[in-house]
């Protein structure tokens, strides 16, 4: 099989710096974008203990002229892109009522409409060519309305409806689309995604739970490595599917979150007992999140 060229967004960290590497290390000519250079450190001597290379590009997804001057530089260098991974994104936490407008601007200008950025900036060529793959890495909460992480959760809803679109859109092109939906991973965006509003304090039980869903998955959080492997295979397989949920709790929660009817989900919501909910939650979702 012949080199492939691969963009990573994001690459820097987390999932982004797994996969980049992971594609790499199986044959891949990968380009890590990255807001600043002075960000590569650790995944450059990551990428140096991997005995791979990743070609640095400076881009910021949330910002118009970055991505187009980013893309044009890649495009100087490789004419040819063979997979977009759209990795890069942002948390944000706050239930509805205190989540200012602004902070859905901010988190759905860089979760929703920095990806839609990117794929404007490799479909001419790839529809030209008939070929070519777009990975969305999206959430667990693209699919299930996670409590207290109202603009995350709406971006990332947002995201899989995009890609839904874009698939059926690019279907006559041979151009393949993907959505891969991880659970917790061992990532620094949990580490960074500690901020809640709590500005009236009515939902103090709200910012609670979640705080311990993600205290219960980062005790068991998957290496993020397992993502690139599970995007190299959306890429490469020959049974190719829309979505590959993975990592701790996205099987399980979005497998049982389909069967589940919404007086169930809503009914959850209403327990008043921090104990009560988290059995709940255990036995509607089979993941468990109690302390």
């Amino acid at each position: 099989m012949s080199e492939q060229t691969a963009v990573v967004t994001g690459a820097n960290s987390g999932i982004g710096r797994a996969t980049a590497i992971h594609l790499a290390a199986n044959g891949f000519r990968v380009f890590g974008t990255v807001r600043g250079l002075n960000k590569t450190t650790k995944a450059q001597q990551m990428a140096d203990e991997a005995g791979v290379s990743i070609e640095w590009i400076e881009l910021d997804i949330a910002d118009d002229d970055s991505v187009t001057n980013g893309f044009a530089r890649i495009h100087e260098l490789s004419p040819v892109i063979d997979v977009l991974v759209n990795n890069a994104g942002v948390g944000g936490n706050a239930v509805i009522e205190e989540c200012p407008p602004s902070l859905y601007h901010e988190v759905m200008n860089i979760n929703l409409c920095g990806a839609v950025r990117c794929v404007q900036a490799v479909l001419p060529r790839m529809r030209e060519r008939s070929a070519g793959t777009i990975v969305n890495v999206s959430s667990v909460v693209g699919r299930f309305a996670a409590l207290a992480q109202a603009p995350y959760v709406a971006s990332k809803w947002a995201l899989e409806a995009m890609s839904e679109g874009l698939a059926q859109e690019l279907a006559p092109w041979n151009i393949r689309v993907a959505i891969v939906e991880p659970g917790i991973t061992k990532s620094a965006i949990f580490a960074k995604n500690v901020d809640a509003p709590n500005s009236s304090g009515a939902y103090d039980a709200h910012y609670r739970r979640l705080f311990q869903f993600y205290a219960a998955g980062m005790a068991q959080a998957t290496d993020p490595f397992e993502v690139g492997a599970v995007v190299l295979d959306a890429i490469r397989t020959d049974s190719p599917k829309l979505r590959y949920p993975v990592s701790w709790g996205g099987p399980e929660i979005l497998s049982r979150r389909e069967t589940m009817n919404d007086a169930d989900w809503v009914g959850l919501g209403a327990l008043e007992n921090d104990a009560d909910y988290y059995a709940e939650f255990e036995r509607m979702f089979g993941v468990r999140i109690a302390p």
